[in-house]
């Protein structure tokens, strides 16, 4: 196992090299600039769009809008926005925040491109129904010659769609918050017991399809925000003469990178804390991974633009707002100097630091809440995976797969995990990224062609 853990990752820091850096945040920064900041100029109509204003029952699609994007978000505002973030200052220390940022404002103007490429280009399966997603807008929008690549981005969502890196950060919680404090012996079998309890819970959802996980994710995400939001609002309120400092450093760390602990790169710690900050921001928002397009081609629309606006508040929401929730509550309380503990471990030492007792089980509650709903949502872009290669009659089979899965991450280690996602996150966006940017002046000629009707 020490050496599987080792091999993975290697593989990670290979695909998280160079060239996929200047491909994720170059190609984003490229659609921003290209755009002239499109996105970010019709930010109040998008929010208008989200709240149904323009919602046509009629139209195609499967979903309306609000649930294409909490089916998204609920993938995306999962373990990435409270481990991931404690596992990029544990690394970085609070300039790792600031990459975090780049990455979420970049990673917005990807995601208005990306999904609506979704949209305007959806294909229909072997059952004749309408689909989105990034192998749909590669094979529609640039032909069948380029089907090779919508199959590589297929083959690498079978693997970065499974859940493991949420189910070993909900169990290890349940093992810090839960078990250990009250006696219970944590070892193999009690995480695989936690395993046999959330495959059983997610299974009971995701068998039912894509209405049944939209449905249930519509309800779970404003709540769990709005919950999490309180949380840290109190942390941050118990230690609210530290917030002037660790906000300031957050920026004065970004470039210095004095608390980095982690593999130089490009020659520098400045080059290390900026890959980490970008792996964990795509890791938290999935910006350029394709993800996101395969819940928000599902979308009721007729208009590909809209949804694109859409699309691109999650990074907003996701990153900006619930990472730095999460990133500010581990700074403020000083946990990050004074404990070795890791991931999911470190929110929660944080959490118990200002609120003891009931600190650590408000944690629990949002955690579970937040990984749970993740696990239904990524389900969906593993059927839509292996439909597009084998079949829309066939693609249930992957649902036993992933619910197998859930045994696999709740038995492994951190590393093995986070590494392993990562790595094939990296493989996803390589086809994702590389279509959006070939496409990029379709969307744009699509979008002055919707400003312009709407007179806007």
């Amino acid at each position: 196992m020490a050496k599987l853990d080792e091999f993975i990752a290697e593989f990670a820091s290979f695909v998280w090299g160079l060239p996929l850096l200047i491909l994720l945040t170059g190609g984003g920064l490229y659609l921003l600039i290209y755009s002239k900041f499109l996105p970010y100029r019709y930010l109040r109509h998008s929010i208008e769009v989200l709240r149904g204003k323009y919602d046509n029952p009629d139209d195609p699609g499967e979903i309306n809008h609000f649930k294409a994007l909490s089916t998204a978000l609920a993938s995306t505002i999962g373990m990435g926005n409270i481990a991931g973030v404690a596992v990029a200052i544990a690394i970085g220390g609070p300039g790792a925040m600031f990459w975090l940022w780049v990455s979420a404002v970049i990673g917005m103007a990807t995601k208005f491109f990306t999904n609506t490429l979704a949209v305007m280009y959806r294909g229909r399966d072997t059952k004749g129904e309408l689909q989105g997603g990034p192998m749909y807008f590669i094979t529609e929008g640039l032909g069948k010659k380029w089907w090779a690549m919508a199959a590589f981005f297929s083959l690498a969502g079978l693997i970065g769609a499974l859940p493991v890196f949420n189910v070993n950060q909900l169990t290890q919680a349940i093992n810090y918050i839960l078990l250990s404090p009250n006696g219970v012996e944590v070892n193999f079998t009690s995480n695989l017991i936690v395993g046999i309890i959330l495959a059983g819970i997610t299974a009971i959802v995701i068998f039912g399809g894509l209405q049944r996980i939209s449905n249930t994710v519509s309800r779970l995400v404003p709540a769990m925000v709005a919950l999490y939001f309180l949380s840290v609002l109190i942390i941050l309120v118990v230690n609210y003469d530290m917030v002037p400092h660790y906000f300031a450093m957050i920026f004065t760390d970004a470039f210095a990178a004095k608390n980095y602990s982690g593999e130089p790169f490009l020659g520098g710690v400045l080059g290390g804390i900026i890959i980490l900050g970008i792996r964990r921001g795509a890791f938290s928002n999935e910006a350029g991974i394709g993800t996101a397009p395969m819940a928000h081609g599902a979308a009721k629309t007729t208009e590909p633009v809209r949804e694109g606006l859409v699309a691109m508040l999650g990074p907003a929401i996701d990153t900006l707002v619930v990472c730095s929730l999460t990133g500010m509550a581990i700074l403020v309380t000083g946990v990050w100097q004074t404990t070795d503990v890791n991931g999911v471990s470190l929110t929660a030492a944080a959490f118990n630091a200002s609120m003891p007792v009931y600190g650590n089980y408000l944690l629990l509650l949002c955690i579970a809440i937040f990984s749970i709903s993740s696990l239904f949502s990524y389900s969906y872009y593993g059927t839509k995976c292996l439909s597009f290669l084998i079949g829309a009659e066939k693609k249930h089979y992957y649902n036993y797969f992933y619910v197998l899965s859930i045994l696999v991450g709740a038995t492994t280690s951190l590393s093995m995990m986070i590494n392993l996602i990562d790595g094939f996150f990296a493989l996803m966006a390589i086809p994702t990224m590389t279509a959006t940017l070939i496409m990029a002046p379709r969307v744009l000629k699509e979008a002055k062609k919707y400003f312009a009707k709407l007179k806007i």
